[in-house]
């Protein structure tokens, strides 16, 4: 029977064929340690993928150096997803990997920095959002496990510093899979309820464990909710997404009931100690008022209009008497001055003339007869006396002539 031979070449090819006919050797994921890794200068990577039972060859070529999200070392536990296929020209297989990530833990926090870096560069940690915690919240809304020690905490807490505030519970999963659904309907359900402060959180543990909480719905939800959110997550070391995004982060449950639920004897004393400042004030205030009363009432007094009105009347009498007192001394003086008027006036009275002797004689015409000069004889005259008049005739006349020294000169007419 005649043997069917092939080249090298045509093997190789063949054996190429079929990796590439198998569809899970085109797409599979194999996890493994790293070792012989090494960067070449073109940006290939060159590594060897091995475990317990054997290994693989393995590179990376540069235009895939996207899908490493980290510095890939000797050691590293990861999981490689590629395709297997066969280098035709040396007949060997390896696989071709396309994305490479750290296995478990590891590649948890490469996945929690990447989601940090992004949510950060959207501004969901920017202070300029977060909300403030309402200093006496009385209904306190917390999504947790039912039964963890989480929410035992928090009551115990919420019972020593104010039993009358009211806790809502909203039953979550906290952990496993749809635990970060399960979160979101709680935040959604107490944003709507219209409770004061919302505790999100739960208990520590691993990263795996916690990691509901690093996920980006659940940190869309909390910065989405209306709601001031105070995340809990964990122990004081532990720090998730949600504790970034959210109004204020505790370090614990048991922190975080310290910082929503307001210590009631602290008010109480806080209030007796106002009080008391309040009176002491009230006090102080009533002192000055009373004595700005009496400040008040006297300066009142000193300017009441009837105070002025009785000065003013006391004033006028004042007044009043000294005008009589004036015009009484004017009066006074002129009587005096009448009196002397009057007794010069009658001594200058033709009656008191008269009465001496002495007459008044009036021509025919009846005027004042003053010189004798005027007169004719036997003319009529008119001679007034004291008491009564006489008729006359001239008989005689004699005039008086004056001197060139002075002198006067009797010359009688007949």
């Amino acid at each position: 029977m005649r043997k069917n031979i092939y080249s090298v070449g045509q093997v190789n090819t063949y054996i190429q064929n079929m990796f590439a006919q198998d569809f899970m050797l085109h797409q599979i994921s194999i996890k493994g340690e790293v070792s012989n890794c090494k960067y070449h200068s073109s940006g290939h990577i060159y590594f060897t993928l091995k475990d317990q039972t054997g290994t693989i060859a393995a590179v990376m070529f540069s235009r895939y150096r996207r899908g490493l999200a980290f510095q890939m070392k000797e050691g590293d536990k990861v999981v490689v997803t590629g395709s297997v296929e066969v280098y035709e020209r040396d007949g060997k297989y390896q696989l071709y990997a396309r994305e490479i990530e750290l296995e478990g833990a590891g590649n948890l926090y490469l996945k929690y920095e990447a989601l940090k870096r992004e949510l950060e560069e959207m501004g969901m940690f920017d202070a300029a959002y977060k909300k403030l915690i309402p200093r006496y919240a009385t209904r306190i809304g917390i999504v947790t496990a039912p039964t963890g020690a989480a929410i035992q905490d928090i009551r115990n807490i919420a019972a020593r510093r104010n039993p009358y505030v009211q806790l809502i519970l909203y039953p979550a999963l906290v952990q496993g899979d749809g635990a970060a659904a399960s979160i979101v309907r709680g935040i959604h359900a107490l944003d709507v309820l219209g409770v004061d402060v919302i505790i999100v959180g739960r208990g520590g543990g691993s990263i795996e464990d916690l990691w509901a909480f690093n996920e980006e719905e659940v940190a869309r939800a909390i910065f989405a909710c209306n709601t001031p959110v105070i995340s809990a997550v964990g122990h004081q070391t532990d720090t998730t997404i949600s504790d970034y995004v959210a109004d204020l982060r505790a370090p614990t449950p048991s922190a975080a009931a310290e910082l929503a639920v307001f210590d009631v004897q602290l008010v109480e004393k806080w209030l007796m100690d106002y009080g008391t400042q309040m009176r002491r004030q009230l006090e102080l205030k009533l002192n000055q008022m009373r004595t700005r009363l009496m400040h008040d009432e006297e300066k009142l007094r000193y300017l009441n209009p009837r105070t002025k009105l009785k000065e003013n009347e006391k004033r006028l009498d004042e007044l009043g008497a000294a005008l009589e007192r004036r015009m009484q001394a004017i009066l006074e003086q002129k009587r005096h001055k009448l009196a002397l008027l009057s007794g010069s006036l009658d001594g200058m009275s033709p009656l008191k003339k008269m009465a001496q002797g002495y007459s008044y004689v009036e021509d025919a015409g009846g005027h004042a007869l003053t010189d004798a000069g005027t007169v004719q004889i036997g003319e009529a005259l008119s001679i007034h006396l004291y008491r009564g008049s006489l008729k006359a005739a001239v008989t005689e006349i004699c005039r008086q002539d004056v001197a060139a020294d002075g002198s006067e000169k009797g010359r009688i007419d007949g």
